[in-house]
């Protein structure tokens, strides 16, 4: 009998530690993987320069939204991009990677304190001073989902309804669906554009045999009308590739010929998931506030602070 009690103690003193340490990171497992502190450091690959720079994390923010959307937007707008900015190099901060982000539209477009005085000129100190305050106004604010960091995808103009996630990317989340953004059409100077291509040039593009006659033919769609396959004179594309080798403004468009021109009209600017940022804009201009406006194009998200 003591003998049992003894090996039952000794089992114990050896998986104590374990089941702490289990029940601990299972508590904890939807909490961001680091303090929040004024040295949090973002490490931004520089790919002109080829090297890594560490931004502090409210800086990087600074840097974004002065990139990533007008300066002439509304206040609540640019509020709106800094947390969305701040959320998403959050989440892809949590691969802990050589470097978390790359500075160009791949990730979110950077501007360091000396790019902006090259773009801003002798604007710099009253825009640069607008930047800082909409980044201090919502210092430390990110949007959650069930107790974790969410994708924070935005774009620069919708097709009047922004997209399913699962339509476009690989996979649905709960808080990309397409929801209704109607301010594009009137604020956005992209919410409606057309191409003309000479017919040699484009199947030149698409490289693709000159034939007299284009036929073109939509075979697969997303639910709001965005292309997602189609065929030309018979060979199938993925609405990508037409996008990436014509450099349209989205993969919401019409090609017709018309005599020896090709005529493209796209409507929207970028993938459609996620916040526009001409819709954040009309909503601002509407008296809509920030949060209101993370609210609607990130359905059921709630906004929390690093430092709460």
């Amino acid at each position: 009998m003591r003998l049992i009690k003894i090996v039952i103690i000794t089992l114990l003193l050896l998986f104590l530690p374990y089941l702490v340490l289990t029940l601990f990171l299972k508590e904890n497992e939807n909490h961001l993987f680091f303090e929040y502190g004024e040295n949090t450091y973002v490490k931004v690959k520089r790919e002109q320069k080829n090297i890594i720079e560490e931004v502090l994390l409210e800086e990087y923010v600074v840097g974004v939204l002065s990139g990533e959307m007008p300066i002439s937007f509304e206040e609540e707008a640019l509020k709106a991009q800094a947390v969305a900015a701040r959320t998403y190099v959050l989440k892809k901060m949590e691969a802990k990677k050589e470097y978390d982000v790359v500075d160009t539209v791949s990730n979110q477009v950077f501007l360091n304190e000396e790019e902006r005085k090259e773009k801003w000129k002798d604007k710099f100190e009253e825009r640069n001073n607008k930047i800082k305050k909409v980044v201090n106004d919502t210092k430390g604010e990110y949007l959650s989902y069930q107790d974790k960091v969410i994708e924070a995808f935005f774009f620069s103009t919708s097709v009047g309804v922004t997209e399913n996630s699962g339509e476009v990317f690989s996979k649905q989340l709960p808080y990309l669906v397409s929801v209704e953004s109607k301010w594009d059409e009137k604020v956005s100077p992209v919410y409606q554009v057309e191409y003309n291509f000479e017919l040699k040039e484009f199947y030149q593009q698409l490289d693709l045999p000159y034939q007299e006659q284009l036929n073109v033919k939509i075979l697969n769609t997303t639910s709001t009308g965005r292309v997602k396959q189609l065929s030309i004179n018979g060979k199938e594309f993925d609405a990508g590739t037409v996008f990436s080798k014509l450099k349209l403004k989205s993969t919401f468009f019409t090609i017709d010929q018309v005599g020896s021109m090709v005529h493209i009209v796209t409507k929207g600017y970028g993938h459609g998931v996620g916040m526009s940022q001409y819709g954040a804009n009309g909503m601002a201009k509407e008296g809509y506030r920030y949060d209101q406006i993370l609210k609607h194009y990130y359905q059921g998200t709630i906004i929390k602070n690093l430092k709460k």
